[in-house]
């Protein structure tokens, strides 16, 4: 864009712009729209993003760097808040094993909590802890022909024309 383009951004409108925006422990981009943004984050997806923009009275396609103070901290709000405004099974932490509560984890608590329930399965020796401890696959998948660990699939002619070599280097001796 040069200078002389009455479509191009001027500096007083980068000036309204944020260009991060810090919810919990994560930085999100500013210069993204707000549903981009907010799916940047862990235990967020589009759906939820919309919902929350929904939930704040913001167009989802609005830049999040330049919305109102007001606007972001309520967003924030929602963000934090989230299993309390949607239903239980739109939540991504159901029924926790200690407390039996509903959650909805975001950012490094998600990490840190399916960590801790793989850690859980795998102590007790269930079905799919044993699988994790494995790293078979989890949740009933084939395995006849995918998820394969070792190295060739199939015949190996590379190791056959050596086993070949060999015997005709025996016999010629």
């Amino acid at each position: 864009m040069s200078a002389e383009d009455p479509d191009a951004d001027t500096p007083e409108d980068d000036e309204d712009l944020q260009y991060f925006v810090r919810i919990g422990q994560t930085d999100l981009d500013g210069t993204k729209s707000l549903e981009r943004s907010l799916t940047d984050m862990n235990g967020i997806g589009h759906r939820a993003a919309r919902i929350i923009a929904q939930k704040a009275g913001v167009d989802r396609r609005e830049t999040f760097g330049r919305l109102d103070e007001e606007q972001i901290d309520e967003i924030v709000e929602l963000v934090e808040g989230f299993a309390d405004e949607v239903p239980e099974w739109l939540a991504n932490h159901r029924n926790d094993f200690f407390s039996g509560e509903t959650s909805h984890e975001i950012g490094n608590d998600l990490d840190l909590t399916k960590r801790q329930d793989i850690n859980r399965m795998k102590m007790i020796d269930s079905y799919k802890g044993v699988r994790h401890k494995r790293g078979q696959k989890v949740r009933g998948q084939r395995t006849k022909s995918t998820g394969r660990t070792e190295g060739t699939i199939g015949v190996n002619v590379e190791a056959i024309k050596e086993e070949q070599a060999e015997e005709a280097e025996a016999e010629e001796e």
